[in-house]
């Protein structure tokens, strides 16, 4: 970890690097899996699991024997855990959903805008080491919401062709039926395209390592849509002297150990709270099963002392993170300072981990300082706007005269005479 008293405003744009992902040959990878699944189909995505994750794949789909069979492999307490996380997700998305309301900007024009929801959406799940369950959760529940007529996961099996039980049961849970064997950049490309099993859908979701992000990214090239460009997990903690170190640490913890190439940052504004924190970062390091990763990841890690909490928002601001907790007193007069974030957790009790699992916020964020353009995924994520408007005899009437000269103005004489040949007709029936 890199530790940093008050820095000076120069240092900081270096601070608020993240660590650089080699990519190397990462387009031309995948451009030749996208190859093989465009023409290979289902085959292509057997000889990839087999290739990659020496799995024995029989069949992409899964059975609905499969999917109830998954309902007998997890605890009863895991179960009821999904089913009150299902509850609260499906909470706060449900207040998204708008009413329609119509507005008449002139006397007799009348302008209003309703959701559709986009027919086909693809989820990607990763599985391995692990397997991201509350992912369905947070992508599902929206999607059903949203009214998206077809719902396609994709997942990785593991090498005996089985796909983790609880992923399953969170997708039944959901509605989500069409479930397929299927990881890395070639599922992504299976979406795509469609395969013999795979239907192709408009718009990907869900996160992935490396390859998945380029994939999703490649897809594009393709008019897929995606959710939202994406890189390594990051949380930024501000702690002031009320903070508790040992819940500091912790939350750095849970977000340093999604990978090596996870990015945490610390900024405090009370020395001896954040030697506190490093000293607890360590103890906690040591006691974690993923701990090598989590180790590895504090690498590109910082501890920052700063002068002052608006002083932390200004950096926070500037780093524009995943997520961003504010372990300090009086949080909600910094509320309004907050410009860039993902996501926000606020006082010493909203540890990080409520909002990836069962809080009900979504837990699809920006990474990699995209918070300063892009927002999370939520119910708007699975709908596209579209606008209406009616205008009645009067309204063309009345508006008529602006679209005429503004038409003209622009030399655009068909769009002027769209209006003018009607208003003709109305001043010869009168």
């Amino acid at each position: 970890m890199q530790i940093e008293r008050y820095p000076e405003r120069e240092k900081w744009s270096e601070l608020t690097k993240r660590p650089v992902i080699k990519r190397e040959r990462l387009t031309e990878i995948v451009a030749g899996i996208f190859d093989e699944v465009k023409n290979g189909g289902d085959q292509a995505l057997i000889d990839f699991a087999k290739k990659f994750d020496s799995a024995e794949i029989i069949n992409i789909k899964i059975s609905e024997e499969e999917i109830e069979t998954a309902e007998n492999l997890i605890s009863e307490e895991l179960k009821t855990a999904i089913q009150e996380a299902k509850s609260n997700i499906t909470k706060f998305h449900g207040l998204q959903i708008p009413t329609v309301e119509k507005t008449e900007t002139t006397k007799g024009v009348i302008c209003w805008r309703e959701n559709r929801a986009i027919e086909k959406v693809g989820i990607y799940i990763p599985g391995g080491t692990a397997p991201l369950f509350s992912t369905v959760l947070m992508l599902a529940i929206p999607a059903q919401l949203a009214g998206c007529k077809e719902i396609i996961l994709c997942t990785p099996s593991d090498k005996n062709g089985n796909v983790n039980p609880a992923i399953l049961y969170a997708a039944k849970l959901c509605g989500v039926m069409q479930i397929f064997k299927t990881g890395g950049a070639q599922a992504i490309a299976a979406m795509t395209f469609g395969t013999e099993s795979i239907p192709n859908v408009y718009k990907i979701f869900g996160p992935g390592n490396q390859y998945v992000v380029a994939a999703k990214e490649y897809a594009q090239n393709y008019n897929i849509a995606i959710d939202m460009p994406a890189g390594p997990s990051e949380v930024l903690v501000i702690a002031d002297e009320k903070a508790v170190p040992e819940f500091c640490a912790a939350d750095l913890l849970s977000q340093a150990e999604h990978g090596s190439d996870s990015q945490v940052i610390f900024l405090s504004t009370d020395e001896k709270i954040l030697n506190e924190t490093i000293l607890e970062t360590q103890k906690q390091l040591e006691a974690l099963s993923r701990n090598e990763m989590a180790a590895e990841s504090l690498k590109n890690s910082h501890f920052i002392l700063l002068n002052s909490i608006n002083e932390a928002l200004e950096f926070s601001n500037l780093y524009a993170p995943e997520h961003l907790i504010l372990a300090v007193n009086d949080f909600e007069k910094y509320i309004p300072k907050i410009q860039n974030a993902g996501s926000v957790f606020l006082g010493n009790y909203s540890c990080e981990s409520a909002g990836d699992y069962a809080s009900g916020t979504n837990h699809t964020l920006p990474t990699n300082g995209f918070a300063k353009n892009y927002s999370g995924v939520s119910l708007d994520s699975f709908v596209k706007k579209i606008t209406f408007q009616n205008l009645s005899e009067e309204g063309l009437k009345n508006l008529g005269k602006t679209i005429e000269v503004m038409a003209e103005a622009e030399g655009l004489f068909a769009h002027k005479n769209a209006v003018s040949i009607r208003l003709k007709g109305q001043n010869e029936r009168i």
